[in-house]
């Protein structure tokens, strides 16, 4: 049984969040592997929500400028990158801003939805000089790890402008090996693992999910027993090599006459394989061969190698 330990946690601020962790006990080797594999986890597989879009009211392209707004679209673009969301959504969702006096807008001039909050409703998207109208409609959808503007421009509406959606709600993970404290033995170890969140979920939340994710991914390898019988079929490969073989025996072989050795020879038939493709009625069809040569191979075919094809 592993024991989790948390050896350190703290907010720095609302959107960075530092947890330090010890796992183990590991036998040697194995810590390396288990956190290879967490951290993989942690940084691309947990989900998070984020701005994919937004349509500024008569705007029609990301290199516009806004009137009365100190920073050009792109700038706000950038700053919308930032801003951090949490909650439980199941299909993209709109939210709202208007502005109507000048100042500093942040994110929480945003109008979410219910099951929609914010980490730092501090963070800033731009400033209103004049006292103007400034309308904005954003397109919010859950996700994981990150989508440049150019793949979301695919599946925004018209008149959205992508944004960037960095869904990761994990920003950073470190792991190291020491000896473990729990035992004096040297052959175990523990995982001494940190993690960074921007604060959409707690560095433990971040762990738990990745543990899961991973449990219910190996759970897909277990193999269970049944209760039918297992049946081999030893007969298939023999007869496959028996075929096989027959392509190395000429019908030479069958020492025949010059009559019907020469017939079988104008129908590029030249080995038993190639022989065994026809009935004794078929090599009636052949031309020049009567019943008489019909009977001769079918007989020293069958002394020889036991085979029929008058059947």
């Amino acid at each position: 049984m592993f024991q989790v330990q948390c050896l350190q946690s703290k907010v720095k601020t609302p959107t960075d969040h530092y947890s330090k962790y010890s796992i183990g006990p590991f036998i040697k080797g194995q810590s390396t592997t288990v956190g290879n594999t967490l951290r993989r986890v942690l940084l691309s597989n947990l989900q998070g929500l984020a701005i994919i879009g937004v349509r500024v009211t008569g705007i029609n392209h990301e290199f516009s400028t806004v009137p009365n707004v100190k920073e050009d679209v792109i700038d706000i673009l950038l700053n919308l990158k930032q801003i951090i969301l949490k909650g439980t959504i199941n299909e993209p969702v709109l939210a709202r801003l208007m502005v109507k006096t000048s100042g500093i807008i942040t994110a929480n001039d945003i109008e979410l939805p219910a099951n929609i909050s914010l980490v730092d409703s501090r963070q800033y998207i731009a400033t209103l000089n004049a006292k103007e109208n400034l309308e904005m409609e954003f397109l919010i959808a859950r996700g994981q790890n990150y989508l440049n503007n150019g793949i979301v421009d695919s599946v925004i509406p018209a008149g959205f402008l992508g944004v960037d959606a960095i869904f990761m709600p994990v920003k950073k993970v470190n792991f190291f090996v020491e000896t473990s404290r729990s035992t004096t033995s040297s052959e175990l170890e523990s995982l001494i693992f940190e993690i960074w969140t921007n604060g959409s979920i707690t560095p433990a939340e971040a762990l738990s999910s990745a543990a899961e994710i991973l449990e219910n991914t190996f759970k897909l390898l277990k193999i269970t027993e049944t209760s039918e019988t297992l049946v081999i079929d030893t007969e298939t490969p023999v007869k496959e090599e028996a075929e096989e073989h027959l392509d190395t025996v000429f019908i030479e072989e069958l020492e025949l006459s010059v009559r019907a050795y020469n017939c079988l020879k104008r129908a590029n038939v030249h080995t038993l394989s190639d022989l065994l493709q026809y009935s004794a009625s078929d090599l009636l069809e052949f031309k020049n061969f009567g019943q008489k040569s019909a009977d001769e191979v079918c007989d020293s075919l069958q002394k020889r190698f036991a085979m029929d094809l008058r059947k």
